[in-house]
């Protein structure tokens, strides 16, 4: 089996990364404009939000398994951006969950708990495209609504780096697992990433 890669190095060697405040044609439009206000709230702010970059990609690669496969990424350095959704009393409650593509979120507890339903489900596509205003397969963190609670693992937050969607499926951002545990409603979560049984 071949060795695993680096996305940081194997995608900017092969297609080239560019700053992402400064080529935000490549990004969805809600990407684009949390991009810009993690820039404009604060100094720390302003220099996570410089760090993210983003790289055009064939969008038939644009699932993270796909994409793994195809370049060979280590999954442990992309992140998955799954929306989770329930009911309690007629309310819908949504989460938008980032875990390591080695892990799955766990769902059925940790998530369950967090957002307090009695049953929590993966949001269906067509709704989690209309919803987030993002492109199915390039959903990410950045961007999504601020009603959404915004759940990241404790070990996607810890990365130096993390290849995640950019709204659009054709590019992908790399940024600091620090710029998501910065977004504004964010909570670092330990235990949400779990590895497969």
């Amino acid at each position: 089996m071949s060795e695993l890669r680096d996305p940081a190095a194997v995608l900017g060697e092969e297609l080239g990364w560019r700053a992402a405040l400064e080529c935000t044609d490549l990004l969805g439009a809600p990407v684009a404009a949390a991009l810009k206000a993690l820039e404009a709230s604060s100094p720390h702010g302003a220099e996570l939000a410089r760090q993210a970059q983003v790289v055009r990609i064939d969008p038939q690669y644009s699932d993270t398994d796909a994409l793994n496969e195809h370049y060979r990424l280590d999954p442990a350095a992309t992140g998955n951006c799954v929306l989770v959704a329930g009911k309690r009393t007629g309310e819908q409650k949504i989460a938008a969950c980032v875990v390591r593509a080695t892990d799955f979120a766990d769902v059925n507890h940790v998530v369950k708990k967090l957002i307090d339903v009695r049953k929590a489900s993966f949001l269906p596509m067509e709704q989690a495209v209309e919803m987030s205003g993002m492109e199915y397969g390039g959903i990410t963190p950045v961007g999504v609504p601020s009603t959404w609670r915004l759940l990241i693992d404790a070990g996607a937050a810890a990365r130096s780096t993390v290849l995640i969607g950019s709204g659009v499926r054709h590019s992908k951002l790399l940024v600091p697992g620090a710029l998501l545990a910065a977004l504004p409603t964010a909570e670092v979560i330990e235990g949400l990433g779990m590895a497969p049984a």
